[in-house]
């Protein structure tokens, strides 16, 4: 009876040491107790959000904030496109005529007589027209793209370029020799408001991703201009930081940030800070830097240098030139696009009569093809995208 109370305590210790054991052996997988106390599981942070694009009323929603072509990925056509022939437009300045030619045979389908000094064909901003600018003949031309067939001119003073507005409200005409941005009715083309402005040879144009702005270059002054979108006025204007300069195409980058301006006489491309309107930075390329194009990827931008008869290829990401592709024989390369699926790269060869088609993966020319005299801006159509904003296709 004395010995009790530490037979009881061996007994409590002796217990207490069993439950232990018992709860070590429940860790084991596939045996654990429901009341044994658990690990909490990492608390995985929520991906995060991707930055809200504000854009112009009535615009098309930015599909993705990194990357502004993303609605041109290969052969992703628009319901309403998917089921147009497959042709390259081009306008043949001096001819005054626009060349049909079928991208799978290389071979000229049809020539389309038009008004005086065809410089560009321009999707509209819905897809479903193409516009043939007759500069100098002051008419736009019509071409029904599931036909071929070319409709009435319509009349339009001094149209060297056109473009529409990212939510489709109007069409914005280059008036290069009247100094002017002419805003017009996209369908009817009749005058909404006329921008004088004080440069000389507006020209080509790109838009921001918001679509709120646009930078529009002066080929015959060497400036750039900034445009207020939605109020159609001029809300920058300042002079390239080169003697003789003379910008030619305008494209934004994918992730927005930055423009890239080709110059002709500078012989590369300027890369501005659209948002910022800062001095821009000059990239050399090669002789006669002319025209701008993004890959379906939107990895690489390839760049015609027309005086030397060579494309630099630009990569965005490692943000420096990569590659440059020589022309058999020499030749032009002006203004042009990339084929639906992405594997071709059309140019006109301004100075020499003659269309090439260059493969995207190797720089090989696939063809070259005689056309009128001066051929400019050509059309591959139709390409990806859900809307255009003109020139010879710039989709979104």
């Amino acid at each position: 009876m004395r010995h009790q109370p530490m037979t009881r305590t061996l007994l409590a210790t002796v217990g207490l040491l069993g439950l232990a054991a018992v709860a070590a052996c429940g860790t084991g997988a596939g045996h654990r107790d429901a009341d044994a106390p658990t690990t909490r599981a990492a608390v995985v942070p929520a991906p995060p959000k991707k930055k809200q694009i504000h854009g112009l009323p009535g615009m098309p929603p930015v599909l993705d904030p990194q990357d502004v072509y993303a609605a041109d990925r290969p052969n992703r056509l628009s319901p309403a496109v998917k089921n147009f022939p497959s042709r390259v437009y081009v306008p043949n300045t001096e001819s005054d005529t626009v060349s049909v030619i079928d991208p799978r045979t290389y071979e000229i389908v049809d020539t389309i007589r038009v008004g005086r000094q065809p410089q560009h064909v321009v999707p509209s901003w819905d897809m479903k027209t193409l516009w043939v600018n007759n500069n100098r003949g002051h008419t736009l031309t019509p071409i029904d793209p599931r036909t071929g067939e070319a409709g009435e001119p319509v009349e339009v003073h001094d149209p060297y370029n056109l473009y529409f507005t990212p939510n489709g409200k109007y069409a914005v005409v280059m008036a290069s020799l009247d100094r002017e941005l002419v805003f017009r009715d996209p369908h009817t083309m009749k005058v909404v408001k006329t921008e004088p402005v004080s440069c000389y040879g507006v020209n080509h144009a790109d838009f921001s991703m918001d679509g709120r702005y646009f930078i529009v270059s002066c080929e015959f002054s060497g400036e750039l201009l900034k445009v207020d979108t939605e109020k159609m006025k001029v809300i920058g204007q300042q002079k390239l930081p080169f003697e003789g300069a003379m910008p030619q195409d305008v494209k934004v980058s994918p992730d927005g940030k930055r423009f890239y301006v080709a110059d002709m006489m500078a012989d590369g491309m300027w890369v501005l800070d659209g948002d910022k309107f800062t001095t821009p930075k000059l990239l050399h390329t090669g002789k006669g830097t002319h025209g701008l194009y993004v890959s379906r990827d939107s990895r690489e931008m390839y760049v015609s240098n027309r005086g030397e008869g060579t494309i630099s290829v630009f990569d965005f990401t490692q943000n420096k030139l990569t590659k440059k592709w020589h022309l058999p024989d020499g030749g032009s390369p002006d203004m042009g696009g990339v084929s639906a699926d992405g594997k071709v790269l059309w140019l006109s060869g301004r100075y020499d009569a003659e269309v090439y088609a260059i493969d995207t993966r190797t720089g090989t020319q696939l063809a070259r093809i005689k056309v009128g005299s001066g051929p400019h801006g050509l059309a591959v159509y139709p390409q990806p995208g859900r809307y255009s904003l003109g020139h010879t296709g710039i989709f979104r």
